[in-house]
């Protein structure tokens, strides 16, 4: 059985809105390229950008508990590495994050607008070819658009899939069908997957990714309609290549 890419997604700052992709270059045992490259610590951490070993998600300001990260807009120019905040269509920060200048400017900006969340000064943090994920591992996030819709279904109204974060959108599979590929290799365009674990969900889902309110309860829907609360699968890079948008996905046989 045979699906596709609908959607291409990075997230190059923690907790801030996605970068859209038409087709990304991936390596064996990487993730796509600037996801996650930063974070904003709320408050010192222990992140080391010297040695970038994993810490709490809880030291970053992150959709979980700040949900007014979803009415910022986040626009990302790769060759620049510039951010472009705008709220309600209008610029309110512009700063490249490879230099101190640059994340200075964002740093200032977040102080004044998530005054009352920070537990300390906010910093922009990060490591060339670091993915700042709390369990520390380079991995692909995909969500199929059929598990999407029974998720619809038994909520009783739509559901947007960038509240599950996925780095690759799939259709043209039956809902939950991602489930069966643990441990399985997926070809997914020229480059070849392993499934390896059902993403757990958390309180972040519930926050709407573009107003920030917080107007659904999806973990305990699913606890309560499919026994468990996990949506999407992560998966490993096994071999380096492109991935565009329209790309064939194959799952695997029995």
């Amino acid at each position: 059985m045979t699906g596709k890419i609908t959607a291409i997604y990075r997230y190059p700052v923690k907790g801030l809105s996605p970068d859209p992709m038409q087709s990304v270059a991936v390596a064996a045992g990487g993730t796509l390229p600037f996801d996650r490259a930063w974070a904003i610590e709320n408050g010192p951490s222990r992140f080391d950008p010297a040695d970038p070993r994993p810490v709490p998600d809880i030291s970053f300001l992150i959709l979980m508990r700040d949900e007014r990260l979803a009415t910022l807009e986040s626009r990302f120019d790769e060759e620049a590495q510039r951010l472009t905040l705008l709220r309600n269509g209008r610029q309110v920060a512009s700063g490249v994050l490879s230099t101190p200048s640059g994340r200075q400017v964002i740093e200032q900006f977040v102080a004044a607008y998530m005054a009352d969340r920070l537990r300390g000064r906010p910093k922009i943090v990060g490591a060339p070819g670091h993915s700042i994920t709390e369990g520390g591992v380079n991995r692909v996030h995909i969500v199929n658009l059929a598990t999407v819709r029974e998720l619809e279904r038994v909520i009783g109204r739509s559901v947007d899939p960038i509240r599950f974060r996925p780095n690759l959108l799939v259709d043209g599979l039956p809902a939950w069908a991602e489930f069966d590929w643990l441990g399985r290799e997926i070809e997914a365009g020229a480059v070849r997957l392993k499934a390896c674990e059902r993403t757990e969900r958390c309180a972040a889902t519930n926050v709407d990714p573009k107003t920030g309110a917080r107007d659904m309860d999806i973990p305990a829907v699913m606890r309560r309609e499919f026994g468990h609360h996990d949506f999407g699968v992560y998966a490993e890079v096994l071999s380096s290549g492109a991935l565009s948008v329209g790309d064939p996905v194959a799952t695997p046989g029995p």
